[in-house]
């Protein structure tokens, strides 16, 4: 694995760590109501799918069970229409979707390791 890679991966969980920092203890009505929570927390989802741009396609491919393209087009439609996030996908991505890919890149890191 690439040295860009790693230190890409290692931010990945950073910004996921955050979005769970940020989200914990909030339900879905309450989290609606905070504008600075749901700023941080769409902030830090732009953020990992823009490090997706970091991974080669090798590293992709070799780990193809994670969304790579999805996580991308959630980057995109973030930036690119920011207003038009919907919010109850947000909240879905960072209670489901991103503590397992956490658990995802926690392997990548652990058996790109163990290759060395």
């Amino acid at each position: 694995m690439k040295n860009k890679e790693y230190i890409s991966f290692i931010k990945m969980i950073e910004y996921i760590d955050k979005a769970i920092k940020y989200t914990a203890g909030y339900t879905f009505e309450s989290f609606c109501k905070d504008n600075k929570t749901i700023d941080a927390t769409v902030f830090v989802v732009s953020q990992i799918g823009e490090l997706v741009k970091n991974i080669s396609d090798e590293t992709m491919n070799k780990y193809n069970n994670i969304e790579w393209k999805m996580i991308k087009g959630l980057r995109n439609r973030i930036v690119h229409d920011y207003e038009g996030i919907s919010l109850k996908s947000v909240w879905y991505v960072v209670n489901n979707d991103i503590i397992e890919l956490r658990k995802d890149i926690q392997t990548i890191l652990e058996k790109e390791k163990n290759n060395e």
